[in-house]
């Protein structure tokens, strides 16, 4: 059999690690549980959780009284969180400290008079959340075509910019530098997860020495996806695996 390597940094992140056992001990300990949202992008484990009791909501206006919530690990809106707080319903934040941190950037910045620009997949639901924070007008951008196109008037306009944390992370500076060549008073924070940064840098240097790359995760993950695409630019034997 042909060597078989398996990266240092395989597995859950922190943040979806501390969503899971979040999940399990409300489970363990509660009735009648809803999450809003998959809790993670993981079908299998979001099918055990089924099989322990969870119930998945796609909004606030799903949950019925009484129950016990739990905020996905990608975050959600402002909105949605006073929603659940106006309508006196119990919830755990299972929300990555790193995205919440996003969320309060956004919040603060937006409120001091920045216009918010988040560097992500306008799809993801990280992302969705994180614009649901903003004060103020936000854009979010995901290619080099939206960076250029991307124009405020006047141009002495304040400018935040933030990155899903999840993002590539070479593209994120190309996009930056796009952005930065603009007239605007710019804050660049660079607000990508140093687990995931450290993981696509792994998977690069693995995929690069190697004659056959395997990323296993699912295929709605924004982390896989990203492992997925940098590996396929360094391996041409490259293969995207979810199940069995």
């Amino acid at each position: 059999m042909r060597e078989l390597r398996v990266a240092k940094s395989a597995g859950f992140c922190f943040g979806v690690s501390r969503s899971v056992k979040m999940a399990e001990e409300m489970l363990a300990a509660e009735a009648n549980c809803y999450s809003l949202g998959e809790l993670i992008h993981n079908d299998d484990v979001v099918q055990h959780l089924r099989s322990e009791g969870l119930t998945v909501a796609d909004g606030p206006e799903q949950i019925p009284q009484g129950a016990s919530v739990i905020i996905r690990s990608h975050g959600v809106s402002k909105r949605i969180c006073d929603l659940l707080d106006e309508n006196g319903v119990r919830y755990v934040d299972a929300t990555c400290p790193f995205v919440k941190k996003i969320h309060r950037i956004v919040e603060e910045k937006s409120r001091d008079g920045y216009h918010i620009v988040i560097i992500g997949n306008r799809e993801h639901p990280e992302v969705m959340g994180i614009e649901g924070w903003a004060q103020g007008p936000a854009t979010i951008i995901q290619t080099e075509e939206e960076a250029r196109a991307f124009e405020l008037v006047p141009e002495s306009e304040k400018v935040c910019v933030v990155a899903q944390t999840t993002f590539n992370y070479n593209k994120f500076k190309d996009l930056v530098e796009i952005i930065s060549e603009k007239r605007y008073d710019i804050i660049v924070l660079n607000t990508i997860c140093n687990a995931t940064k450290e993981r696509q840098e792994e998977a690069y240097d693995i995929a690069k020495r190697v004659d056959a790359m395997i990323v296993i995760g699912d295929k709605r993950s924004s982390n896989t996806q990203k492992l997925f695409e940098i590996c396929s630019n360094a391996c041409a034997d490259t293969y995207y695996i979810q199940t069995l």
